[in-house]
């Protein structure tokens, strides 16, 4: 969990990432945060409420979501991160393009959260290489519009395990440092509701490949699923979920996690740092 990362700060208990969707179609919060202004008043309030990075994004992923041009996301995303970042808060930008993270970094962007873990965009390692800046590599099998046909695993730990360290593999190849890699497991990402418990309960099978582990389940739909109206099986709503990604941050942390993604903050933010304490509190 705190293993150090280039240009972020080493933290002492699991770090919370607040997200930002400049998008007017995410499935948690679509357009509320689409105006620039709007959006970087957001991500200041996530970081007043104790996000210590803030996620900027302008594409949805959502299962089914159809991509948007390279213009429309750098327009989205570039003048949010640029007035974040002058405001001192760490910004990591939620981008599958070279050219967006590229622009990203050199408007004060410190992290690239690349959902395809570099294989959407063929240029992209070399963008994260020359720029040493630490990178999310998230197991990812394909787009959104059609991924929900990919989710077939022998065993879905052993599984994501191995694609992730091909992935890494291929990366170090391509001239990124180790010390820049963060994995992430890809919840929701051609994975059903049982993938993704499978996946949170082997977490270990991850943080034992040397590298941080980010953890973004946040509102996500098998958490609807769980905590569905148990008379009409309709699926608990997804800001009415945070209470669920609260605890799904607590096990994360104890698991070792360097990073939860999360909507709402606060919640996780108090959690986190109710483990740290807890873990200090116990057996040297």
């Amino acid at each position: 969990m705190n293993n150090p990362l280039p240009g972020l700060p080493v933290f002492d208990r699991c770090a919370v990432m607040g997200v930002v969707n400049v998008t007017p179609d995410s499935f948690s919060d679509g357009g509320r945060w689409l105006d620039p202004h709007k959006a970087v008043a957001h991500g200041l309030d996530l970081v007043a409420r104790g996000a210590d990075l803030v996620d900027v994004g302008g594409e949805s992923t959502r299962p089914g979501s159809q991509r948007v041009t390279e213009e429309e996301e750098l327009r989205r995303v570039i003048p949010v991160v640029r007035e974040l970042a002058a405001a001192g808060v760490p910004v990591s930008v939620d981008t599958m393009r070279a050219s967006v993270a590229q622009q990203s970094l050199a408007a004060g962007a410190v992290l690239v959260n690349d959902v395809s873990g570099g294989l959407a965009d063929p240029a992209m390692a070399q963008v994260v290489a020359d720029s040493g800046a630490p990178f999310v590599v998230m197991h990812w099998r394909g787009q959104s519009a059609d991924m929900e046909q990919r989710a077939v695993y022998g065993d879905v730990v052993a599984d994501v395990v191995a694609e992730l360290t091909a992935r890494m593999e291929a990366l170090l190849a391509a001239g990124v440092k180790g010390e820049q890699l963060i994995l992430d497991p890809g919840l929701g990402f051609a994975k059903t509701a049982e993938h993704n418990w499978a996946l949170l309960g082997g977490l270990d099978a991850l943080t034992a490949l040397g590298h941080p582990v980010l953890v973004a389940a946040s509102r996500k739909r098998f958490l609807g699923t769980l905590l569905a109206d148990p008379q009409t099986g309709e699926l608990r709503p997804p800001r009415r979920r945070d209470d669920a990604t609260a605890a799904i941050s607590v096990l994360s942390a104890r698991a070792g996690a360097w990073a939860v993604r999360v909507h709402d903050v606060a919640g996780t933010a108090d959690a986190v740092r109710v483990v740290a304490a807890w873990r200090a509190a116990g057996p040297s």
